[in-house]
């Protein structure tokens, strides 16, 4: 059974703070989904294909081919800085100890 306890100690897990009253609306809320998810597991299912899409519609995927036909060194021109083959770019982190 889900109890104001119980709530509070998950939030305080997950690092949430709730006031008293959000408390006692979370803790109205969760227990009617666990109650929901209860009575949902006492439906027969039995002969149920599962359902993994909602939608009959196939999807038409593209040929995976690679239409890329430019070389590394022609696309290297457009850099304003290289170095060994590689876009050279500033250094956002500094390793030196303040």
């Amino acid at each position: 059974m889900i109890d104001k306890n119980l709530v509070q100690h998950v939030a305080h897990l997950a690092k949430l703070e709730f006031n008293e009253a959000d408390l006692e609306k979370f803790t109205q809320q969760l227990a009617e989904i666990i109650q929901m998810e209860d009575e949902l597991a006492q439906v027969d299912t039995t002969n149920v294909k599962p359902t993994t899409h909602i939608s009959r519609q196939k999807t038409t995927f593209r040929a995976d081919d690679n239409p890329l036909t430019t070389s590394r060194d022609e696309l290297l021109k457009n850099v304003p800085e290289q170095e060994d083959g590689l876009i050279k770019v500033p250094a956002i982190l500094d390793n030196e100890e303040e």
